[in-house]
């Protein structure tokens, strides 16, 4: 599909944060590593208790909106999850071609929108490290809405706060049951990504037309409309 988008017709690009613009191995460092180990030390239990114990709820709470919820997990595990946040900022990175691609799409004069369901904690960590918010021209958390982005009443509030028009739309994200929901929407362009973490390996297997970096989304743009670096 990256190669059958018509450029021309695009006028708003949706994109996620994590997996997606930045790197997912900072989140799978921070809960399927830290979080599990500091766990088990303040909670006297061994690593592997741990795990099931954390591993287990979130299954439990999975594609709902506290399983993103920095407070939910804070009042779950009587822990600082903020500063944990803070502690891991070294592995905050872009993923290949994510910067350049979010600038010609400036170039461009497409509309640049974060949605993302990360916690606005989450976000401004990121943001402090990244610089996000100065590369985008909006930015919305589902917590702004009250419902995650597996719900449709995430979308409805989407287009009644930010309106676009789901047949000129690019949406890139790589939660595949995120761009279900998009698809039940009705948005027309939908991209997953094959390695939303760096450190792991390569996913073949999905549902939707995926890219590798975003170059290959930037090389099809620049066919119709030039780059022009600021």
């Amino acid at each position: 599909m990256p190669d059958t988008i018509n450029w021309l017709e695009i006028d708003t690009v949706l994109l996620d944060m994590d997996g997606t613009l930045l790197d997912l191995h900072f989140d799978n460092r921070l809960w399927n590593v830290e979080l599990p180990k500091r766990y088990a030390a303040n909670n006297n239990l061994e690593h592997d208790e741990a795990e099931k114990a954390l591993y287990g709820h979130m299954r439990e709470i999975y594609g709902t909106l506290d399983f993103y919820c920095l407070d939910y997990w804070a009042r779950h595990t009587g822990m600082d999850i903020i500063a944990l946040h803070e502690e891991l900022t070294h592995l905050v990175s872009y993923r290949d071609g994510a910067q350049a691609f979010l600038g010609h799409l400036k170039t461009a004069g497409i509309q640049r929108t974060l949605i993302t369901n990360a916690h606005r904690g989450a976000f401004g960590v990121k943001d402090a490290i990244a610089g996000l918010s100065n590369q985008l021209d909006v930015v919305v958390s589902s917590h702004d809405y009250n419902s995650p982005k597996e719900d449709q009443l995430f979308w409805q509030s989407l287009m009644r706060e930010q309106p676009f028009n789901p047949e000129r739309c690019v949406f890139v994200d790589d939660n595949e049951a995120v761009l279900d929901a998009a698809a039940e929407f009705g948005i027309r362009h939908l991209i997953a990504v094959h390695q939303p973490d760096s450190q792991k390996p390569r996913r073949d297997a999905l549902r939707y037309s995926a890219i590798d970096h975003f170059d290959e989304l930037s090389e099809r743009l620049a066919t119709v409309r030039p780059y022009v670096p600021s």
